[in-house]
């Protein structure tokens, strides 16, 4: 195959990618908003486009595959293939942790309690904001971005933290309100571990670009590490 005929199916790659990013990155915000506003309806919406994101999912990693297996490509194209099907795995499973958060809005959504909105709302913004700069960077094969990124998890965390007070604070106020407290607990373990995806895919743009493959925290991305 001709390199400009390769080039072009690697964009036409990158161009799925951001697709099914897009499509992750609203399921995340549309399940957190389903949650605010207790729209049932909003987070059956979510639930059922799953199904979608998978099967965008794995049309990615075919065609990826296959352009693997017919030209097999060397250095800095197979990394970039190689890079592709592993950010596909994690859009994937940042869409399950959006469909788990649209589960449980769906159980909360007739339950007469206190959700910390703000909180909840700030963890879904930064968590879309962040994986749609984090495909970006990808595409653009950013490395100083990609760096960057995974030290606003720590903002993520705190989020986290506070979410995780108000259930636990619930629960202490209001035994009987367990069952619901555990569901928030669910929606705020999900949020916090779709950032740490994030910071995977930002993994994988280091590695595209530089050959290396680090094990990126926020400490690491202050440093340059």
């Amino acid at each position: 195959m001709p390199r400009q005929a390769f080039d072009r199916m690697i964009h036409q790659l990158q161009d799925e990618i951001l697709l099914l990013g897009s499509m992750v990155e609203q399921a995340v915000l549309l399940s957190v908003d389903s949650l605010k506003r207790r729209d049932e309806e909003a987070a059956l919406q979510v639930v059922r486009g799953d199904a979608l994101i998978n099967e965008k999912r794995f049309a990615i990693e075919n065609n990826i595959l296959m352009l693997m297996a017919t030209q097999q490509p060397a250095a800095h194209d197979l990394r970039m293939l190689a890079a592709m099907l592993e950010i596909t795995t994690e859009l994937e499973r940042i869409g399950d942790y959006a469909k788990g958060v649209a589960k449980a809005a769906i159980s909360l959504a007739d339950v007469d309690i206190q959700l910390p909105a703000r909180e909840l709302t700030s963890m879904g913004d930064k968590v879309a904001d962040m994986l749609h700069r984090a495909l970006g960077a990808f595409v653009k094969e950013d490395a100083a971005l990609a760096y960057a990124i995974p030290q606003e998890d720590s903002q993520v965390d705190d989020l986290y933290q506070q979410v995780y007070r108000a259930a636990v604070t619930l629960m202490v106020a209001n035994p009987s309100l367990i069952d619901h407290a555990n569901q928030l607990l669910w929606i705020d373990h999900n949020l916090e571990r779709a950032a740490d995806r994030v910071t995977n895919i930002c993994e994988r743009t280091v590695f595209t670009v530089t050959g290396e493959l680090l094990e990126m925290d926020s400490e690491d991305s202050e440093t340059g590490a």
